[in-house]
């Protein structure tokens, strides 16, 4: 008889791959709600590995006179090699989870699962947070490298200071093509006005995309961004790219010790003493940022500092 994740309770199958059309489900909202996969660039993957070129620079033009011979130049083309990395999540869940069929266990577990990926890639993508993909890769890594930072109060208010993150930019004749912050950082951009008094941020409403001095904003979740470090970042975001190689896999214990997850005593959760189970779930996910100089960042001020 043929697989069928209706017909088999998840006692019965505690290992093995998410069903397609559950982990099709569970990665689209991931790539809701993480923001990295939103604004990057998406390479199609067929395994752990992927190497892509990439336009660097474009072809010149000349001016050409009358039977001249019309000069030629070459685009930049580079290569670029992206590796995927295994991410999990482990959830801790009553045992009667087991007398689910697997279909619906995931369609239950969808949202946790999809939420806890999206934190932890959002969290390495864009301030290199316990990382895989290696040191610098990051886009705030990268922005730490060229130097492309503007210090929240220090040009006397936030339409400028946005203006002068925006021109890091294009100094580099490159177009930024989206902001993205945390909602706590809404509040000072709703304030923000030019020097017309006109506001700078734009909310259309009814859950359309809000806009600063015309660039769409993408909202991370809060518990992914450092603030320590910055308070908006922005960049020509097809300077970066993420890859998803393969389905999810799952397996089910009932027996281990969580040691990273602690009950309501304090103690690190035993699943065999308290009658539960965990499920973990992995995915390969990739990302890479192609360029330096393609992103700037909105920083904190300095302790002390009037702003």
């Amino acid at each position: 008889m043929a697989f069928n994740p209706n017909n088999v309770l998840m006692q019965d199958s505690k290992t093995g791959s998410v069903p397609v059309e559950e982990g099709t489900f569970v990665l689209k909202d991931f790539m809701t709600q993480s923001v990295v996969t939103q604004l990057a660039k998406y390479e199609k993957m067929d395994k752990t590995e992927k190497k892509f070129t990439y336009l660097a620079s474009g072809p010149g033009a000349y001016w050409v006179g009358e039977g001249e011979r019309i000069q030629t130049s070459k685009a930049q083309w580079l290569t670029a090699k992206m590796v995927s990395k295994k991410l999990g999540v482990i959830i801790p869940v009553t045992k009667e989870f087991l007398r689910y069929s697997i279909k619906d266990f995931f369609t239950q577990m969808q949202p946790a699962i999809s939420e806890a990926f999206a934190l932890k890639f959002d969290q390495a993508a864009l301030f290199g947070i316990d990382s895989p993909f290696g040191a610098g890769v990051s886009v705030f890594e990268r922005i730490e490298e060229k130097g492309n930072k503007i210090q929240l109060g220090s040009l006397g208010n936030l339409y400028k200071e946005l203006n002068g993150v925006i021109s890091l930019i294009e100094e580099a004749d490159k177009d930024p093509n989206g902001f993205t912050t945390t909602r706590r950082f809404k509040q000072s951009l709703r304030g923000a006005v030019d020097n017309q008094g006109k506001p700078i941020f734009n909310d259309p409403g009814a859950g359309a995309t809000n806009s600063a001095l015309g660039l769409p904003i993408g909202y991370v979740n809060s518990k992914s961004w450092d603030h320590n470090k910055a308070h908006l970042l922005t960049g020509n975001w097809d300077y970066t790219r993420y890859g998803i190689p393969q389905g999810m896999e799952y397996a089910i214990s009932e027996e281990a010790t969580l040691e990273s997850v602690v009950g309501s005593d304090g103690k690190p959760i035993n699943l065999f003493e308290q009658d539960m189970v965990a499920l973990r779930v992995t995915q390969q996910v990739g990302f890479m940022t192609l360029a330096d100089d393609a992103f700037a960042a909105l920083t904190p001020a300095a302790e002390g500092a009037g702003a």
